[in-house]
């Protein structure tokens, strides 16, 4: 089905596997049109509840774009690359259902924007983060600029954006830019055991909470006026009948995301 891509569906959980070990599974084009592919896959199904996105390996989550890539180009090519690049993040960002990044070792470039589109990162004790495309003479082309700032604040993002700096794990979390950091045998467990509480809430308020969220950082938008329409949504699903039944009844809820 993918190229470049392992996958596997288990108890509703898409693990999604970047695999390339041999490139440290850089983003290359096949990389991308098969996160596409995946991506609507993950929209439409439902039998997928939530996804996990890895790297092959124990080196690397991904460590980059791949800079074979970008020789030659012209400025409305370099436009579209970049474009094209954000499109694929936007879709990770703004999808109905919880994806974690589960960075296992270097997180660089295009994967640190990669880990940074997911909804949340849980790291291993070696994984590293960095943004170093101005070694290159270049920067962040696939939203890195703006959801370091977002995650981490303006002074810590320009520093590591200017200075290409790598920061460790430990120092990811103390920052703010993942959840949680494992030992990397742990890694795949501990996004498993999160997903799965996620898994037994209501579909469709899951899905609002991270339209919601979202919304904080979209200018195009009012957050409050989003999160008044998303609260009326769910008001009107079965699923929130069921809730404040079954919490009425003190029993646990079943949703079926109707």
């Amino acid at each position: 089905m993918y190229q470049t891509l392992l996958s596997s569906l288990e108890n509703g959980i898409l693990t999604i596997i970047i695999n390339r070990p041999d490139k440290l599974n850089a983003l290359n084009k096949d990389v991308f049109a098969d996160l596409d592919k995946a991506l609507v896959e993950i929209y439409s199904n439902k039998e997928i509840r939530s996804v996990i996105i890895t790297g092959a390996g124990p080196k690397a989550f991904v460590a980059g774009a791949d800079i074979s890539e970008f020789s030659g180009l012209s400025l409305e090519q370099s436009k579209a690359l970049s474009k094209s690049g954000q499109d694929t993040f936007f879709k990770i960002e703004n999808a109905p259902k919880p994806i974690v990044a589960c960075v296992n070792g270097f997180a660089l470039g295009g994967g640190c924007e990669l880990a940074m589109s997911c909804h949340f990162r849980i790291a291993s004790d070696n994984a590293k983060f960095g943004q170093p495309e101005v070694n290159l003479g270049l920067l962040p082309g696939y939203g890195g600029t703006q959801r370091l700032v977002q995650l981490i604040g303006k002074g810590r993002a320009m520093e590591l954006l200017m200075s290409a700096g790598m920061i460790d794990a430990n120092t990811a979390l103390q920052y703010g830019l993942v959840n949680h950091v494992v030992p990397q045998e742990e890694l795949l467990a501990k996004a498993k055991s999160i997903l799965d509480i996620i898994n037994t809430k209501a579909p469709i308020a899951v899905a609002k909470c991270i339209e919601s969220a979202n919304a904080v950082f979209d200018e195009t938008k009012n957050g409050y006026e989003v999160e008044v329409n998303a609260f009326a949504t769910c008001f009107e699903t079965e699923d929130m009948k069921e809730g404040t039944t079954a919490f009425l009844e003190k029993r646990k809820a079943v949703f079926t995301g109707k």
